[in-house]
């Protein structure tokens, strides 16, 4: 009789489970042998698979431009749409779908679903997730402070990773405190910057114990990766790219 808790377990090695919930699983599967077992047959199987089949990835330029695409339609989106007559309208978006321009953009989207490496997905999972938690009430920061000499302290005791520290107040990005979170099975340090309107979670991990993904947006949000010495980041928001990659230089500067 299979264990009550397998499917959660099989859900949980497919990347579609929450952080909480991913670290509720990892206790489990220290006391069930069964459910360990399964765990550890579908880890040979994946591996298994990935030596036959090896790994594509897709090559930067067709990245880049598919950044754009996204990019254009989030603009997009975001504009008034003029008033226009149904008829015009429907024969507008029909020419628009099937120009060239449609057509290479579709094209873009369905090759990067098949080139993009699955192992990515449940990391950039974990973090988009964390970061729509983090805008829950009463979820935001542990600590509340703008001083790095009381955010990172209170790392050392919550946290596997002790990330630079410093509030950007003068460059408008204030620091309102930092948290811990679960990510790549670790606790994560977490920095919350405010920016205008806009929160931005800057976690940090342990380097080099998952593929770090490339830069992307998921569900509407912004997702900027790098690595400073044994510590990989990144930086979760709504704002503009422009605005999260200064914050980053910001901290790299700070390092």
């Amino acid at each position: 009789m299979l264990c009550p808790d397998s499917l959660r377990v099989q859900a949980y090695f497919d990347g579609e489970v929450d952080a909480v919930s991913a670290a509720e699983i990892e206790r489990h599967l220290e006391h069930c042998s069964e459910c360990r077992e399964l765990y550890q047959s579908l880890q040979h199987t994946r591996q298994a698979i990935r030596s036959e089949l090896g790994e594509l990835r897709a090559p930067q330029p067709l990245r880049a431009r598919l950044q754009r695409a996204l990019d254009a339609a989030e603009r997009s989106e975001r504009s008034p749409v003029p008033r226009s007559h149904p008829g015009l309208l429907g024969r507008a978006f029909w020419a628009g779908a099937f120009s060239g321009i449609g057509v290479s953009a579709i094209a873009v989207v369905l090759a990067l679903f098949v080139l993009l490496p699955m192992r990515a997905a449940p990391l950039v999972n974990d973090l988009v997730g964390a970061h729509l938690r983090s805008l829950m009430p009463d979820h935001l920061i542990d600590v509340a402070s703008s001083d790095r000499h009381t955010v990172k302290p209170w790392f050392a005791g919550h946290a596997d990773v002790s990330p630079a520290v410093a509030d950007f107040d003068s460059q408008g990005y204030r620091l309102v405190g930092g948290r811990a979170d679960y990510i790549d099975h670790q606790r994560s340090a977490v920095l919350v910057y405010q920016h205008g309107a806009h929160v931005i979670n800057v976690f940090s991990w342990e380097a080099g114990r998952a593929p770090v993904p490339q830069d992307g947006t998921h569900n509407g949000y912004h997702l900027l990766f790098w690595r400073m010495g044994d510590i990989d980041y990144c930086a979760v928001s709504d704002t503009a790219w422009d605005e999260l990659r200064a914050l980053q230089r910001l901290l790299r500067q700070q390092s």
